[in-house]
């Protein structure tokens, strides 16, 4: 056994390599990246390793992989769990050889996500064990023990993180990888079949395996019981609130961390909450904890004084619990508001920028990626966005609703290339089918990026380091039926391209396809590239009329009435100043 310090995800990643794991599939997400990235830097000549397209499409191999013997884990974020329920609650009832898990990052406080769902209630409702670890050593102890339960009750299991959990460190202890040996497979009559005449069968075996679940909760190790002498408080709590409870409380109240939180410990809570006056059910989001408390006949406190809504903290715990303030300090200036911004050389700014001078035009469903930025002043480059995929299919909605309305603008709907693949096919299947006017714009900037420079299909490389063929996305928009002279591919750094296939595309009756094309500044070689390339400002020249600030660059600044340059390391030459200045008082400096 050795020591070291790991984030969450990367305990994650250990725990799944100490199990004998040798199946590992996801889709990239904040705040559960990390969990592929370590597993392929890190165990790769050990664990099969691979971004799948969704994360429906993901737990699938995952579950393919468990039928065939492999103790298998698929990873995703809070909103992908949304994604692969449709697998999931069929899995439940067919059960595994090898076991399963899914791992899904839940965000409190929406860091990086749309909205705050608590995907506990998922376990519940698919009937399928649930893990909640709270530091990064119950990550890789939760993780490496979730396999084994998976397999002892014949259920995937869910081992559901947050993002603090995901991103803090501390310290974790390691041990050598298990020997699990993958089954041989063998044809099971009627357990992976969902046929009317076994899929009742199916579920009366897993109603009896949540029974024996049931029992095992109550006398978990993972559900632990903190006894403090003279304690006249209880606490009921899971994952990184149980740390927040036991800073605040201290050795002042007792404990009941929950571990395993499907199924919850009936007889345990029971038998904990007598011995108190007072019971806080301590927990993020949702009254998950709660309600399961209360339907046990237990007087407790929790949503009533604790905030549904974003992280909990030390200091929301204190003031709504005791009523005390937490000294803090407090600044004697307002700090300016500071948006997130697309970064220098971004070819998103370039599309958003053009399209932003054809508002008389078009509206403009956008969809999830870092284009999603695009949407605040000055560019103002987008109407709407909801869900990854959506921009297509609501988009065609959207076109049907405006015409109906005698509104002359088309819709346009602007989606990444990793999203197009994720969920934006089967939206661009139904504007051929509808013969929907959209124009469908796939910002490709070959990766995905918001979350890390991770591959997809249009890449010509895998995890493994293999060569594979990438998924050309103008075939396949012809294979969906898109007129091949209804479609361009641009560079959408060049504005006066830009201005004038929005032109093109807004004449045409009919689905057009525009693949702006051009690589994320950030991709390593593209920044090899662009090396001791920058632009520059002639003072002379310059009448500082701020055309150029309008690009909302982070490497031009605005000072004593002149556009300077003031980051000329991140500034990659893009030529987008260039072309804004009505004045050429900006050139490009390297080329």
């Amino acid at each position: 056994m050795k020591k070291t310090i790991l984030s969450g995800n990367e305990a994650v990643a250990r725990g799944a390599y100490e199990a004998g794991c040798t199946y590992a599939v996801g889709y990239p997400g904040t705040p559960s990246t990390e969990i592929i990235e370590a597993i392929s830097t890190e165990y790769l000549n050990d664990i099969y390793c691979h971004w799948a397209t969704n994360e429906k499409v993901a737990t699938e191999m995952a579950f393919g992989a468990s039928i065939g013997g492999a103790r298998a884990i698929t990873t995703m974020k809070a909103q992908g769990m949304n994604v692969a329920t449709d697998p999931i609650f069929v899995m439940a009832y067919q059960g595994v050889t090898g076991g399963v898990v899914i791992l899904c990052a839940d965000d409190p406080g929406c860091h990086s996500s749309q909205n705050e769902q608590d995907d506990r209630y998922y376990a519940k409702h698919a009937k399928i064990l649930m893990l909640e670890p709270s530091d990064s050593q119950e990550c890789k102890d939760f993780t490496k023990e979730a396999f084994e339960i998976s397999e002892r009750f014949d259920i995937p299991i869910l081992v559901r993180t947050t993002t603090r959990v995901s991103h803090s460190k501390s310290i974790v202890e390691l041990y050598d990888r298990d020997s699990f040996k993958l089954e041989k497979y063998e044809r099971i009559f009627g357990k992976f079949s969902n046929m009317p005449n076994h899929v009742n069968a199916n579920h009366r075996k897993l109603e009896e395996n949540l029974s024996l679940a049931k029992k095992f909760s109550n006398n978990c190790k993972y559900n632990i019981v903190e006894n403090n002498a003279g304690s006249r408080i209880g606490i009921i709590a899971n994952g990184i609130s149980y740390q927040y409870s036991r800073e605040v409380f201290g050795d002042t109240a007792s404990y009941l961390k929950i571990g395993l939180s499907y199924p919850l410990p009936d007889k345990l809570i029971v038998d904990f909450a007598k011995d108190y006056e007072t019971i806080y059910v301590v927990e993020e989001n949702d009254p998950y904890l709660e309600e399961y408390v209360k339907s046990l006949g237990v007087n407790c406190i929790g949503k009533d004084r604790i905030p549904t809504c974003g992280e909990l903290n030390p200091s929301i715990i204190r003031e709504a619990l005791t009523g005390e303030l937490h000294e803090s300090y407090t600044a004697s200036f307002d700090a300016p508001n500071r948006p997130p911004v697309f970064c220098a050389g971004c070819p998103h700014k370039g599309f958003y920028f053009a399209l932003g001078k054809h508002r008389d035009q078009y509206v403009c469903y956008a969809d999830v990626g870092c284009y999603a930025m695009g949407y605040n002043p000055p560019l103002n480059g987008y109407d709407a966005i909801s869900v990854m995929g959506a921009s297509f299919s609501a988009g065609n909605g959207l076109s049907r609703a405006l015409q109906q309305q005698g509104d002359k603008r088309k819709v346009i709907a602007a989606i990444g290339d990793s999203t197009f693949f994720h969920s934006g096919i089967t939206g661009l299947v139904d504007i051929v089918k509808t013969n929907a006017n959209v124009v469908v714009a796939v910002l490709d900037n070959r990766t995905t990026a918001m979350t890390g420079h991770q591959l997809h299909p249009g890449n010509d490389s895998n995890l493994m380091g293999d060569d594979i063929k990438a998924v050309d996305i103008v075939r396949v928009a012809i294979g969906v039926g898109i007129k091949e002279e209804n479609i361009r591919v641009i560079d959408p750094i060049n504005q006066e391209d830009m201005h004038k296939t929005l032109d093109e595309a807004y004449e045409v009756d009919d689905a057009f396809l525009i693949v702006a094309k051009h690589p994320c500044a950030l991709i390593k070689s593209v920044v090899k590239e662009n090396a001791n390339k920058y632009c520059e400002v002639d003072p002379d020249k310059c009448v500082g009329c701020k055309s150029c600030i309008k690009l909302v660059c982070p490497s031009i600044s605005f000072i004593n009435n002149k556009a300077v340059i003031t980051d000329k390391n991140a500034c990659t030459a893009c030529g987008l100043c260039v072309q804004q200045c009505k004045f050429n008082a900006i050139s490009k400096v390297g080329e």
